[in-house]
């Protein structure tokens, strides 16, 4: 299982990235997804956008683990790969997105976990009802996103320069900020600041990049969803998501 981890597309990139700066940040993304995972022991979960399966693996391997891991993702050959290095794990397995309209996957869940994904989705409101959809009456939500406001902003920027021109790290279809774009962006409140760029990727699925991305216009439509009882942050947890570099959502299901 350590061995699956360690090749797996995204892990190679970020948490076992040569920058120490890079390795660093992701590892402790994983790290507080970790630790707001293990509540969900003997349960079934699922991961929402799991990439190469890098978080469930991890989190199967941890001495409290749910009793059922679910991995979904929109691309058959992650799915694929995921299942070829991954899919012997004892209560893991892996399903396309398409799968999970089928009758055992609707209301089966104790949590959905869905990290670093919903920044890249054009249509966020269907996503969102989809969570609502897989699981259970009061069933629990952890979503984490990036921060692309305020100050930590120009922080990236910098970062994702320097590792860009490194061919370090994992930003693909990045776009530029004019000045106008940056003020804006480092001032923006609860509302869209700029038009997000769409992207197209390889298999001819379209996407949005890291820019313009607002946490606090998700925060206002999951609240339409969900219970949101409190926020968390990474890489350093008691930081407050306007100093930090991803946010995480701790949500239940309403009624």
């Amino acid at each position: 299982m350590k061995n699956g981890v360690r090749e797996g597309h995204f892990a190679k990139k970020q948490i076992f990235c040569k920058d120490r700066l890079i390795s660093w940040s992701h590892r402790r993304r994983f790290e507080v997804g970790l630790s707001l995972a293990r509540q969900f022991a003997g349960k079934r979960i699922l991961d929402y956008g799991c990439g190469d399966g890098t978080f469930l693996a991890m989190l199967m391997a941890d001495s409290v683990a749910p009793s059922e891991a679910v991995g979904c993702d929109l691309h058959v050959n992650l799915v694929e790969d995921c299942r070829t290095r991954l899919g012997n794990g004892r209560g893991l397995s892996f399903v396309l997105d398409s799968e999970l309209g089928s009758p055992c996957h609707l209301g089966a869940y104790d949590a959905v976990i869905c990290m670093e994904v919903l920044e890249h989705i054009l249509d966020v409101e269907r996503v969102l009802d989809r969570f609502v959809s897989l699981l259970v009456p009061s069933g629990q939500l952890r979503v984490s996103v990036p921060v692309e406001i305020g100050w930590p902003l120009l922080v990236k920027q910098v970062v994702r320069g320097i590792a860009g021109w490194r061919g370090l790290g994992d930003y693909p279809g990045t776009s530029p900020y004019s000045l106008r774009e940056y003020w804006v962006s480092v001032f923006a409140g609860c509302r869209q600041h700029i038009v997000r760029p769409v992207h197209r990727a390889e298999d001819g699925s379209f996407f949005h990049d890291h820019k313009g991305f607002n946490w606090m216009v998700l925060r206002e439509a999951l609240a339409q969803r969900f219970h949101i009882a409190r926020t968390a942050s990474s890489p350093v947890p008691w930081l407050p998501p306007h100093f930090s570099s991803q946010v995480w959502f701790l949500a239940r299901k309403r009624p």
